[in-house]
């Protein structure tokens, strides 16, 4: 890889990791046609290029974020006060949630990690699931605008749809938001709520791979992959706000034709 294509690459991560496009599937499809091969460090960048994106988040929330943050700390290291905090504490109580849908991504990646990191190699298998992808956000058009808050069970099911993002062609945002809108979750909170959830497992899967990024990555890799980090945190700023103002508008859907349309193209062409 050269870093005019860890550039590109970093490009569609950030854009596609909040629009509801598939950012996994995109990276697997621009891997195959700029004829890089997968493997290799290529699990390593995308955990790196995902940091960038976290960032984004970080960077567009961070207003509220210390303070979600800091609430969430306090409570949880008084375990005397977790039911009044939770009733109480608006910070504290999407703080909880927030983990909750970390349980059903943990264990599946825990029980088929294996099996979803080789999904990295099949370009076939991302055109396909981007199908599945537009026909979730097609789906949104038959349901009708909800306004409710998310709960304990909606962030279980919230964090099976992540789950299930972990293959390549499945849209992480375009799941999560979409079964928060199935749900009648208010759009705008299911949309904030998609992105900072992310926020925890990047940051964990980050960790998980430091020691794999140390030992595979010497001075000329970071020089590599590094322009493409900063490509994906940029352009992720950009995407978190264009799919911010789509779901306002109940535009939601309109992703669907271009999933529809990049999934056949895979499938003919690949």
């Amino acid at each position: 890889m050269t870093w005019w294509e860890s550039v590109i690459l970093g490009l569609i991560q950030g854009l596609t990791e909040f629009l509801p496009i598939s950012s996994s599937g995109h990276l697997v499809l621009g891997q195959y046609v700029l004829g890089l091969e997968p493997g290799g460090n290529g699990v390593l960048f995308e955990v790196l290029v995902h940091f960038g994106t976290v960032m984004s988040i970080a960077y567009v929330y961070r207003a509220r974020l210390g303070t979600l943050i800091l609430d969430v700390v306090k409570g949880i290291v008084r375990p005397n006060q977790w039911v009044d905090g939770y009733r109480n504490q608006a910070n504290f109580r999407l703080g909880m949630h927030v983990l909750l849908t970390m349980i059903p991504t943990g264990l599946v990646y825990m029980f088929a990690g294996d099996r979803l990191e080789a999904a990295f190699t099949s370009p076939r298998l991302a055109a396909g699931m981007l199908l599945v992808t537009g026909t979730l956000l097609l789906l949104t058009m038959w349901s009708n605008k909800g306004t409710r808050s998310v709960g304990p069970l909606n962030s279980l099911l919230i964090g099976l749809a992540q789950a299930a993002a972990m293959i390549p062609g499945i849209s992480r945002s375009g799941a999560t938001i979409c079964t928060a809108m199935y749900q009648k979750i208010n759009p705008e909170e299911a949309a904030d709520f998609s992105f900072l959830m992310l926020l925890p497992v990047v940051i964990g899967a980050t960790l998980l791979k430091l020691g794999d990024i140390g030992t595979a990555m010497d001075g000329a890799a970071w020089g590599t992959m590094l322009p493409g980090v900063v490509a994906a945190f940029l352009s992720g700023i950009v995407a978190i706000r264009i799919v911010l103002t789509f779901v306002k508008r109940g535009q939601f859907h309109l992703f669907a034709v271009y999933c529809f349309a990049i999934g056949i193209l895979g499938l003919i062409l690949i």
